[in-house]
């Protein structure tokens, strides 16, 4: 894994930090989307946006989850000489870092709603829960070995926490950092 110290962060908190935004920025549009009447209409861009909403969360949620599994099955435990990154400092540093996406996002979808009303905003929401979902599921897999899955910092430069630049996680027990199982606040 390397030597010297080196900074981890919670892989679930990596996961979760986007989840909240993008909920909240879905609804938001798919609520400024119900004023406009679009091309289609309201009652077929809420059909379709709830369509949108439930594919976006699955394929959100089962994307990449055999090599997070892999990642986690085949973690090593954490030396003493690493760093823990709060999770204050997590999500600050990937909401920072993706601030200009998700306002491009939102436009979008606001914009969309001149065709397709509330659509593209649900689309956002469906994103956003199915990174909640993700990150609960990441809770569950974490609390059942009693370990918390942990990636350096230096690996995940884009944000994916089980990306190609990430060559392995690491574990410590479930009381290291601020963060509880899933990334939720302690």
């Amino acid at each position: 894994m390397g030597r010297g110290a080196y900074a981890l962060i919670r892989v679930a908190v990596v996961v979760r930090a986007p989840a909240g935004w993008l909920w909240w920025l879905g609804v938001l549009a798919a609520g400024i989307g119900t004023l406009l009447p679009g091309l289609t209409g309201r009652r077929i861009g809420l059909l379709a946006g709830a369509a949108l909403f439930l594919i976006a969360a699955v394929v959100v949620f089962v994307v990449r989850r055999g090599r997070y599994l892999t990642l986690a099955q085949e973690a090593t435990r954490a030396g003493t000489s690493v760093f823990l990154q709060d999770r204050a400092v997590t999500l600050r540093t990937r909401r920072r870092a993706l601030r200009w996406w998700l306002l491009l996002a939102f436009l979008a979808a606001v914009g969309s709603s001149f065709a397709v009303p509330a659509a593209g905003g649900l689309l956002l929401a469906g994103l956003g829960a199915g990174l909640w979902a993700k990150a609960l599921w990441l809770g569950r897999w974490e609390h059942a070995h009693d370990a918390l899955l942990w990636v350096r910092t230096d690996w995940v430069p884009r944000g994916r926490p089980a990306g190609r630049d990430v060559r392995g996680y690491q574990t410590t027990g479930p009381a290291a950092g601020d963060a509880g199982p899933g990334g939720a606040k302690r």
